[in-house]
């Protein structure tokens, strides 16, 4: 099940990209305004520092994924306590990114559709291309989604240029100031420190030596695309509205016409959107799977998938309404997931990790 270098780059740039293009522009808009192009710029600084230490954890142990590495820094019994908060982070936030598919698809294509169909249809997907040709599945259909994701990017780029207004982005920082910034930067780089995912991918890249380059290149990327929506968002708005939609990104899209002819284009943001939570929903399906056999000594991984589907849909049941997903992304993931799943718990098994290793060269 190795992948290359190249498809892990499209793996994290759509990844990345998806989510957070659409869920986090309204809180980021709500608290930096128009100097929100600054917060993800800060957002993608971050978000590079814990790409940076994910890597370089996964590293130590390159041939070893996450679950076996956390037991030799810290032993056996230490290492399996460490990983409990991330099977409730992977499972949990596996049902709750389903259930906000189905949000979006609910509210932008199929409102006389049941929620638990529109899930059960992603649902069936994600485990055949999981359980069908695991990772290497996963990666070719990455290879594609991807550029067709940026290129769709790129298209609304162009298409939204006849609508800029290059006033609605001043003054800059001067309303606004560096705490306002700051804090508009968080949410987002929540979303893009996902990138963290990297600690379970590291074992099955080809060469392990080109990771590092190609895990910030893809947030980077991710980052850029991120950016340029948050300016059209910006330049086609202004910083008061996009602060009380629920997707801005859609809305801007929706707003594109051409002579009359190009309209009702928010669908081609739909469409990349889902292809992109396509992709994420299958990662963390197989770095779950994957890992509990792992844990538990489960030979045929394949076998883990069939028991922590249903714990999914159940969980992606459980809200009931947008705003409960909406604050499980403010509470839980924003103020504990991030700060100590994605950035605490790395940065100390990388630290021990490394004075573990040098003792062992030095003896």
């Amino acid at each position: 099940m190795k992948i290359s270098g190249y498809q892990l780059f499209w793996l994290m740039f759509t990844m990345e990209f998806g989510m957070t293009a659409i869920f986090t522009l309204s809180p980021a808009v709500f608290l930096a305004k128009q100097d929100t192009w600054i917060s993800i710029l800060f957002a993608t600084l971050i978000a590079l520092a814990t790409t940076f230490v994910a890597v370089k954890l996964s590293l130590l142990y390159p041939e070893k994924t996450f679950i076996q590495s956390s037991q030799l820094i810290l032993g056996r019994w230490l290492g399996k306590l460490v990983l409990i908060p991330y099977f409730l982070m992977w499972i949990t936030v596996t049902g709750v990114i389903l259930r906000e598919f189905a949000d979006f698809v609910f509210i932008t294509l199929f409102n006389a559709t049941p929620l638990w169909a529109i899930i059960l249809i992603m649902l069936g997907a994600v485990v055949y291309a999981t359980g069908s040709g695991g990772l290497r599945s996963i990666a070719r259909s990455g290879e594609i989604i991807g550029p067709v994701t940026a290129a769709g990017c790129i298209f609304v780029f162009i298409l939204s240029m006849k609508d800029w207004d290059w006033y609605r982005l001043l003054p800059i920082y001067a309303n606004t100031g560096i705490k306002p910034i700051l804090k508009g930067s968080l949410t987002p780089a929540s979303f893009l420190a996902e990138s963290f995912m990297v600690v379970m991918l590291v074992a099955f890249v080809k060469k392990p030596q080109q990771v590092m380059k190609t895990s910030m290149l893809g947030v980077v990327a991710a980052a850029t695309a991120i950016l340029s929506m948050t300016a059209i968002v910006l330049l086609v708005f202004g910083p008061n509205l996009p602060a009380k939609f629920i997707y801005p990104l859609c809305s801007v899209v929706s707003f594109i016409s051409v002579m009359d002819f190009l309209q009702n284009m928010d669908i081609l943001i739909v469409v990349l959107w889902i292809v992109s939570i396509f992709t994420k929903l299958s990662l963390y399906m197989f770095i779950t799977s994957y890992g509990t056999a792992q844990l538990f000594r489960i030979k045929k991984w394949r076998r883990t998938i069939w028991w922590i589907a249903p714990i999914v849909f159940v969980l992606s049941l459980l809200p009931h309404n947008t705003n409960d997903t909406m604050n499980y992304a403010k509470s839980i993931w924003h103020d504990w997931i991030f700060p100590i799943n994605l950035v605490g718990i790395p940065l100390i098994l990388w630290i021990i990790g490394s004075i573990r290793k040098k003792i062992t060269l030095k003896t």
